[in-house]
């Protein structure tokens, strides 16, 4: 399926690796402009480049600390003057550190908030009026399961992420008479570094914690970042316009509740 991209200019962050390094190769193969954003450059500027090489389309490396109000402004800005306009923005990230939730401070809270909640509400900002002068576009944000249903030690994302999928739905509904939709993604076990850390946190061995999770999951894997990726360019691509306001579970069944 030809997903009318070719031209689109995209900005995903967190893409020298993981996730936003699969977004951003798929949505370049399929015609996209990709502007790459990442707080480590030296991981970066290579991503970028392999990248550019393997497909052919043009990418533009930004580094930017998503964390930052000052750097969000930057790379919005940067895309502007560069390639003149935004049509997509795909907010992606780590996540902030795992333990009792009873164990952070207020620090550790702020830290979480600046990354995973005021990160996307600072980039829709920034990226939103170019939208509506180029007659709409579309924004979708990577959060996790534990948004909807809650982990244990993950209380920094649980809490910050759930409130992204309000924050979002809201968004989608005011910016729909503009044509721009609004998604949300909520991976479950998907094989990224993260991921990793989880199996190699306790005394049990990593291929017995990833064993004993790829069980849990009706589809008896792991999932891949390509699982991710396939259906982000879908939701943020033309034949993808009219689905807004969804917080999509991409998790091989994990979630049994009906909802």
């Amino acid at each position: 399926m030809n997903l009318e991209l070719a031209g689109k200019v995209a900005i995903v962050g967190g893409a020298s690796q993981g996730i936003g390094y699969g977004i951003a190769r798929t949505l370049a193969a399929e015609g996209a402009t990709v502007v790459m954003t990442a707080r480590r450059e030296k991981d970066l500027l290579p991503a970028a480049e392999r990248i550019a090489s393997e497909t052919g389309a043009t990418t533009l490396p930004v580094q930017a600390d998503c964390r930052l109000a000052d750097d969000c402004r930057r790379v919005v800005a940067t895309t502007l003057e560069r390639l003149g306009g935004v049509d997509i923005l795909v907010n992606n990230d780590g996540a902030p550190p795992l333990g009792s939730i009873l164990s952070f401070d207020d620090v550790a809270w702020s830290k979480a908030v600046e990354q995973n909640l005021m990160y996307p509400i600072r980039m829709a900002r920034e990226v939103v009026p170019s939208m509506k002068a180029r007659g709409g576009g579309s924004i979708l944000n990577i959060t996790a399961l534990s948004a909807i249903q809650p982990i244990a030690q993950l209380g920094l994302s649980v809490t910050t992420w759930s409130g992204v999928l309000a924050w979002a739905k809201t968004l989608s509904m005011e910016l729909g008479e503009f044509a721009i939709n609004v998604n949300s993604i909520c991976p479950g076990y998907i094989d990224t570094t993260r991921l990793q850390k989880v199996f190699a946190a306790g005394e049990e061995s990593a291929d017995s914690v990833a064993a004993r999770m790829a069980a849990e999951v009706p589809m008896k894997r792991i999932g891949s970042v390509d699982d991710i990726a396939s259906l982000v360019a879908l939701l943020v691509s033309p034949k993808g316009a009219y689905i807004t306001g969804t917080a999509i579970q991409v998790d091989g069944g994990l979630v049994r509740a009906v909802r």
